[in-house]
């Protein structure tokens, strides 16, 4: 027992003298006046900050957003979320319109998925985040406004079949 809190004491010693090394090494830019360091970081905005100022369509906005390509069953039941972490509703299942472009059916509002509609949301306007989708692109004020879904001539997309979408950050 003495022995292993004696391996354990060394090791957390080890690892706090190594330390300042490891992080001077992480810091690829320094800035040195006399004695004293300053550290830079990287002040890069928040996907979707700035977009007000630099409309872009959709389209180009979302292949900024490096889109990866995704099975189109892992997407069914994920959450969307807002930019406050609320979810906005779940997907349903995910449409190609006749015009060939992919729409994700979420299930809106409601209380605990009683009284929901179903919202069609295009594919460019969502980023994933692991196990859960950001609405980068359309605000809950704009799920709010949206037309209730109705199929009308939409195809469902195969559980099988892979679809892009794009990266999101927080």
């Amino acid at each position: 027992m003495i022995f292993a809190r004696k391996i354990a004491l060394a090791l957390v010693l080890a690892s706090a003298i190594s330390l300042p090394a490891r992080a001077h090494a992480l810091a690829p830019i320094v800035a040195r006046s006399d004695s004293l360091f300053v550290l830079a970081q990287a002040t890069v905005p928040p996907t979707g900050m700035m977009d007000t100022e630099h409309p872009m369509p959709m389209n180009e906005r979302m292949l900024m957003r490096f889109p990866q390509p995704v099975r189109v069953g892992d997407l069914i039941g994920l959450p969307v979320l807002d930019d406050n972490s609320r979810t906005l509703g779940y997907v349903r299942q995910v449409v190609r319109t006749p015009q060939g472009k992919i729409k994700l059916i979420v299930a809106y509002g409601g209380f605990v998925g009683f009284d929901t509609r179903l919202v069609a949301v295009p594919i460019e306007v969502v980023g994933i985040l692991g196990r859960q989708l950001a609405s980068l692109d359309m605000s809950p004020k704009d799920y709010a406004s949206a037309p209730t879904w109705r199929d009308r001539g939409d195809t469902t997309v195969p559980h099988d079949e892979s679809v892009r979408i794009a990266l999101a950050r927080r």
